[in-house]
């Protein structure tokens, strides 16, 4: 009888063994997808820190220079207002490389001139002009991408500087 029962102690031990490595082995399937979907959003929120850096510098050059909206200006076709004197090639270039691949098609700049402007060379000083950075971030973590309805999240950035000085649209800015 003394043996029996040691035999059956003997299979529930082994058989709670079996238990024990099926509870971590999905614990540690559950714990993986959770730190991976935290590292995930945490590089989609540094890559949104540095869009809206990037969004800070372009509406802050734009500030003392609003003639360089782009390259040739909207209106008029200056070599004044060639790269690197333009407010997109100053977004582009105060980016942290890396994350943000402002080659990649995904990566868009766009500066709003204030209401009723279209020429950026009869802006006046103490109107405001906005520069908007948007990027499509790919996420990693395929659990992620079903939580926020997709594999990209479109990361927005938004700057506005008031103008500072009336733009000359006949004098090349100084490069800094």
């Amino acid at each position: 009888m003394h043996g029996n029962h040691h035999n059956h102690t003997l299979r529930r031990r082994a058989s709670e063994q079996g238990q024990s490595l099926v509870e971590m082995s999905l614990s540690l399937v559950f714990l993986t997808i959770l730190l991976m979907g935290v590292l995930d959003l945490g590089r989609a929120y540094f890559s949104y820190l540095a869009l809206k850096d990037a969004a800070q510098e372009g509406a802050y050059y734009g500030s003392a220079f609003p003639q360089c909206v782009q390259a040739g200006g909207v209106n008029h076709n200056s070599p004044a207002c060639a790269d690197p004197n333009t407010i997109p090639y100053r977004v582009r270039n105060s980016a942290t490389r890396g994350l943000v691949d402002w080659n990649d098609y995904a990566a868009q700049v766009s500066v709003d001139l204030p209401c009723g402007t279209a020429d950026p060379c009869a802006l006046l000083a103490g109107q405001v002009l906005t520069v908007t950075v948007s990027y499509h971030y790919q996420l990693l973590t395929p659990f992620v991408g079903a939580l926020v309805s997709g594999q990209a999240l479109t990361l927005t950035a938004r700057s506005s500087a008031v103008i500072v000085r009336v733009p000359d649209c006949s004098v090349l800015p100084a490069c800094k």
